[in-house]
């Protein structure tokens, strides 16, 4: 683990210069400037999702050691909303037509998720936002939930939209509410431990494909990917890719009820959202 607690495996081969960011202030401003300009210079495109990722939780970190001087506050709940064509078309967007023409469509309203479209599939498509970030671990990701500007289109398979988005329309309504990460982990754990969660006993997955995804800080884009709900997975379970690499990896809450392996596929499979002004993609 380097200075702010984030792992540097995998960092030799790709990018010796992260694994020394944290390593002296005096120099770090060097350090940060050739960090930039051998991304611009010698990286592929894949490599440079890979870079830049982990440069987002170094600056996470960064951005955490004045936390204790002020605690975060939420933007006002209007940033989180959008428009109900632009959000209808982005959530359709997380999966292929075939899947989301026939899903059942949530939106984000003040009062939390709500259904303005009825499917016939058993599949749910919604957009999450920086509410949804984990709830344990990586602890960097955690004060995601006060990011405006994230974006998350998700489609549930039928199994998914009923064991696990009920913990991520909980997880909204504790940060509407105004719950820090926290305290948004402590409502989430006991709400499970009172039955009133589904219990995680069984694998599902959910489409995340939109070409129009922002996860939130650096991040942006990054790949289409499978989200594969796996409770009390650990990532060593997959063999310990890196974090941030476009392969197979525990990304969020290892080693409990609410783990997640994200499984990046080709970005050629990304789908524009497509706004229909009448109402549907």
């Amino acid at each position: 683990m380097g200075d702010f607690g984030i792992s540097c495996v995998g960092c030799q081969s790709r990018c010796p210069l992260i694994c020394t960011l944290g390593k002296g202030s005096a120099s770090r401003g060097r350090r940060i400037r050739e960090f930039i300009r051998r991304l611009k210079t010698n990286m592929n495109s894949t490599e440079m999702k890979h870079l830049k990722f982990v440069l987002f939780l170094l600056l996470i970190s960064f951005a955490a050691i004045g936390v204790t001087a002020q605690e975060a506050k939420y933007p006002p709940l209007s940033e989180y909303l959008m428009p109900q064509d632009a959000e209808t078309a982005l959530a359709k967007s997380a999966a292929p037509d075939n899947i989301s023409g026939r899903a059942t469509i949530k939106v984000l309203t003040p009062s939390g998720f709500r259904v303005v479209h009825e499917g016939d599939n058993g599949f749910v498509c919604m957009v999450m936002r920086g509410f949804a970030a984990p709830t344990y671990t990586p602890p960097q990701l955690r004060d995601l939930v006060y990011d405006a500007a994230l974006r998350a289109p998700i489609c549930f398979d039928p199994t998914a939209a009923r064991t696990v988005m009920p913990f991520y329309e909980l997880r909204t309504k504790l940060g509407m509410e105004g719950k820090a990460p926290e305290q948004i982990a402590a409502g989430l754990q006991a709400a499970y431990a009172r039955g009133e969660l589904p219990k995680r006993n069984e694998v599902s997955f959910a489409y995340m494909w939109s070409a129009n995804q922002n996860l939130g800080g650096g991040v942006g884009h990054w790949h289409p990917h499978m989200m594969v709900f796996t409770p009390y997975y650990e990532n060593s379970m997959l063999g310990n890719n890196p974090f941030g690499a476009p392969l197979p990896l525990v990304t969020d809450d290892a080693g409990t009820p609410f783990a997640v392996v994200v499984i990046p596929v080709d970005d050629k499979l990304a789908i524009k959202a497509v706004v229909n002004h009448g109402g549907s993609k």
